[in-house]
């Protein structure tokens, strides 16, 4: 298995308790999508992943999960893994809607405004609680974008372009 195969699901935060479970942060929309989480990949060096089996997972209500992986069963076994990115095969999720978009897959698309057309490439999705972004390298202007309900008019994957109807007004900001 392969980063490039694989979307990051989040990292391992610290140790919880000294019997090796670890607090493993969803850095994901809804983390009860992987209460039934079996196996993950864990980034143990630089673009080595290796699968690590879970024994047991409790999802907390704060984005995080308790997590006890098979074979590790101390704190000293689990501070090797601490502050690691964990990987999820790209095959595992779900297809989506025409409107509907994972954070990671839309990172190099053309942003296409309904009444501006191109505003630029997509360089990220800024996943804040209150108010996540969409930011866009518009000329080499940063343009943030919030996301709402009513914005992604369509998603086209071949052709790489996100199609938003962003409220009148926003992008005379960045011009």
């Amino acid at each position: 298995m392969t980063i490039k195969d694989c979307f990051n699901l989040g990292y391992i935060a610290k140790l919880h308790g000294f019997k090796g479970e670890v607090s493993l942060f969803l850095d994901v929309t809804d983390p009860s999508n992987y209460k039934e989480l079996k196996t993950v990949y864990i980034e143990v060096a630089l673009n080595q992943l290796v699968p690590f089996s879970i024994q047991n997972l409790k999802l907390m209500n704060n984005g995080f999960a308790v997590v006890q992986f098979n074979g590790i069963d101390s704190d000293i076994k689990a501070r090797e893994i601490l502050r690691k990115n964990v990987f999820l095969p790209l095959k595992s999720l779900p297809e989506l809607g025409e409107k509907e978009f994972y954070d990671h897959e839309i990172i190099g698309f053309h942003a296409l405004d309904l009444t501006e057309g191109d505003i630029g490439i997509v360089q990220q999705v800024i996943d804040l609680a209150a108010n996540p972004l969409i930011q866009i390298d518009w000329n080499g202007k940063e343009v943030l974008i919030p996301i709402f309900e009513g914005l992604v008019q369509r998603v086209d994957r071949d052709a790489k372009q996100l199609y938003l109807n962003v409220p009148s007004g926003l992008l005379d900001l960045y011009k």
